[in-house]
């Protein structure tokens, strides 16, 4: 053997981190790259339980009363492993819900429970959820015992519902049907920080002025669910602390009421957990080590039982039984005055002055001891605050109207993100009909669709203005939180009928008419508008030599302003629509990626983006009826022109000022057509090219106009949840 090559001996046969470093991704190696992943990221591929399986037909055979008897049966089985306060793991259980649930914002629908994404990094490893990972590990018996029937989004919630039940509180009901997934929801923009609880400061404009955070964003800092508990950048101050509370559950879909309510039952039960130096905690579960077996924040100070344990920082319990739904929490917040200390975990944290023995908690681990109960800083914000002391006062005259204000905002926490109530399952499924889980009556489906379909190509509307008011109105849809589209027509209503992406002149003349036809046939004009949107598509396909026909389904109710919680919506207002190439405003994020944005919240794979927003341009749906990006002599045909004239080499591409591009013969220098950055990039991105090159070809004009039917069929009807079952 030759001497010279012992290096080679031993040497591993696999590329180091080929496959798993994401250093040497494209994007990091060329960052102005667009990164089509996230219209991706949930492939069948991921889900080990195939195609064929339906959660929502196997959650019907669960046995939800032997569920729920194990769940509160496991609320005090104490496992030696990770012993449970007071012997009750109540509050840890409503912690795991909570923080599961807490991630909703309103802004973009993202986040929340409804996934069971607690189980994958970010969130497994943030800061705020410490320890968690041991409270989805008590649950796993139960998840084992009834697979598939039950999923994990499910038992987390209803495993906080459980506990609240356990320790005497009546909840308002519980709905099954979250579907798990089966990896990390990277689509979801969680802050710029580049690390773990930073300071505030650069989520806000003004860190005064709460209102400025950026959005989407939600919790002041990278790795909180809410607010810092220990004040504004750890600095203590209750009334700056409430105003930033106030915003925080604002964008959570919270109004003041709901979040005084959340605040004060929620810290009814419970500790917060500081006993320690929380340098010495292990790493978190996605920075273990592979015996850690997805454990994290290890202790080798600690005895697993609360005196050793370390979340928050913050060490103590808000109330003296703290396994109980009682009034507590008031009586110690107003019945004493209180003083800030610093926790063993050197957390600021709130304490009594002079109070009562018989007051204090018993301790967590040893009953013969009595602990300070503690405030943290949003606690003591329900105290300062005038409007939120004003609220607690009312809920002390009544308990009654306390603890069901708390388990009405504890179901919307819990439910908010699972769409409209028809995606509901399950034998407690609250009978009232709620404003924000957006009501829709339901329409009529037995009548003659093609009698109103010739109504309507009578009625002299154009091709333009039927397919332009059909997505305006179905392009709302968003599927992080199942709200909007196109069913309950609340395009008639403020406020969308006033925003400036749905032209508020030309819709309303629009809406006139389909107003009529749905008057006269006695049909909704949900149903009207999405029908007239289908023929317009109709009459393109036919202008370019197919017969086709829309796939239409019947049923769309009518929304009215008293079902419509206007103020929840205003998010859902479109700023951009790539679609129809326009933006409101320059933005610091590209057109492109917006794009993406708004293609991931409809539910759509690239290739759907693609052919839609090819055949969009060649309709002449543009807002204002711009010519960017219409790269076709035929308007009103649905022909591949614009992808053939995109990939022609005959052509050039030019920048001009105000962001446009124009598109130039390369032989005489004539303007051919202008175009924006959201036109181009399907001709410059690798992976758009691709796709954009099948349409081009000269055998996929068919092609073009079934799957531009197909993709088009999809966004009209992706919130008709009254059909799933």
């Amino acid at each position: 053997m030759d001497g010279n090559n012992n290096s080679s001996m031993g040497k591993c046969p696999v590329m180091h981190g080929g496959n798993t470093a994401t250093s040497a991704t494209v994007t990091a190696w060329w960052p102005k790259g667009l990164n089509l992943d996230i219209l991706h990221q949930h492939d069948i591929k991921t889900d080990p339980l195939g195609p064929d399986f339906n959660y929502r037909e196997a959650v019907r055979t669960l046995d939800v009363d032997a569920v729920k008897q194990d769940l509160h049966a496991l609320m005090t089985d104490s496992q030696d492993w990770w012993p449970a306060d007071w012997g009750h793991y109540g509050g840890f259980m409503i912690r795991m819900a909570w923080h599961s649930a807490g991630t909703y914002r309103l802004s973009d629908g993202r986040g929340g429970g409804g996934t069971g994404s607690m189980r994958f990094a970010p969130l497994n490893s943030w800061p705020d959820n410490v320890s968690l990972d041991k409270a989805r590990r008590l649950l796993w018996p139960i998840k084992k015992k009834y697979g598939n029937k039950l999923s994990w989004a499910d038992l987390i919630i209803l495993a906080g519902n459980i506990a609240y039940e356990s320790m005497g509180l009546k909840t308002f009901g519980f709905a099954f049907g979250r579907e798990d997934i089966w990896h990390p929801e990277n689509d979801t923009y969680w802050g710029a920080e580049k690390e773990w609880l930073a300071a505030s400061d650069g989520r806000y404009s003004d860190l005064e002025n709460p209102a400025t955070m950026e959005n989407p964003l939600a919790a002041v800092q990278m790795g909180l669910i809410y607010v810092n508990p220990e004040g504004v950048n750890g600095q203590p101050d209750p009334l700056r602390t409430a105003l930033h509370v106030r915003e925080t559950f604002a964008r959570m879909a919270m109004n003041d009421e709901e979040t005084a309510a959340l605040a004060t039952g929620g810290h009814t039960v419970g500790k917060c957990h500081g006993n320690g130096d929380p340098a010495t905690l292990g790493a978190e579960p996605e920075s273990g080590e592979i015996e850690d077996q997805g454990f994290g924040w290890r202790n080798p100070n600690g005895t697993l039982k609360a005196s050793g344990s370390i979340s928050s920082g913050i060490e103590g319990a808000w109330t003296t039984n703290p396994t109980q739904w009682d009034m507590g929490y008031f009586k110690l917040l107003f019945g004493y005055d209180w003083e800030l200390k610093k926790s063993p975990a050197g957390a600021w944290q709130w304490e009594p002055i002079d109070i009562k023995e018989e007051d204090k908690p018993l301790d967590a681990s040893d009953p013969t001891i009595r602990r300070n109960p503690i405030m943290t800083d949003a606690d003591m914000a329900m105290k300062m605050d005038p409007i939120y002391r004003g609220i607690c006062e009312k809920f002390m005259a009544d308990p009654d109207y306390f603890a069901d204000t708390f388990a009405r905002a504890w179901f919307k926490l819990t439910h908010r993100d699972m769409g409209p109530r028809v995606r509901y399952i399950g034998p407690d499924v609250p009978e009232e009909v709620l404003i924000w889980q957006d009501p829709v009556p339901e329409g009529r489906s037995d009548y003659d669709v093609e009698a109103v379909k010739a109504r309507i190509a009578a009625s002299g509307l154009t091709l333009s203005e039927m397919v332009t008011t059909a997505w305006d109105s179905a392009r709302t849809y968003r599927g992080s939180d199942m709200r909007g589209g196109a069913n309950g027509a609340r395009i008639r209503l403020a406020p969308q009928k006033d925003w400036e992406g749905n032209e508020p002149a030309r819709l309303s003349k629009v809406l006139g008419v389909l107003q009529g036809i749905a008057d006269e046939f006695d049909v909704s004009v949900a149903d009207v508008i999405v029908l007239a949107g289908n023929l317009g598509v109709e009459q393109a396909a036919k202008a370019a030599g197919f017969d086709v026909s829309v796939p239409f389904l019947p049923g769309r109710g009518d929304a009215t302003d008293d079902m419509t919680d206007a103020a929840s919506f205003d998010p859902l207002e479109p700023l951009a629509d790539g679609y129809r190439n326009w933006l409101k405003e320059d933005y610091a994020v590209s057109p492109e990626e917006i794009l993406l944005d708004r293609t991931q919240l409809m539910g759509l794979t690239a290739k759907e983006m693609t052919v839609l927003l090819g055949g969009m341009r060649v309709l002449g749906t543009n807002h204002g009826g711009t010519a960017h990006g219409v790269f076709t002599d035929r308007v009103g045909s649905l022909t591949t022109d614009f992808f053939v004239n995109l990939t022609d080499m005959k052509y050039s591409w030019h920048p001009v000022e105000g962001g446009t591009y124009e598109i130039r013969d390369r032989k005489s220098g004539d303007v051919k057509w202008t175009a924006t950055r959201i036109d181009l990039v399907f001709g410059s991105n690798s992976i758009l090219r691709s796709y954009s090159e099948v349409y081009a070809q000269d055998d996929n004009k068919e092609k073009f106009v079934k799957d531009f039917v197909a993709a088009w069929t999809k966004v009209m009807n992706a919130d008709r949840f009254d059909t799933i079952d």
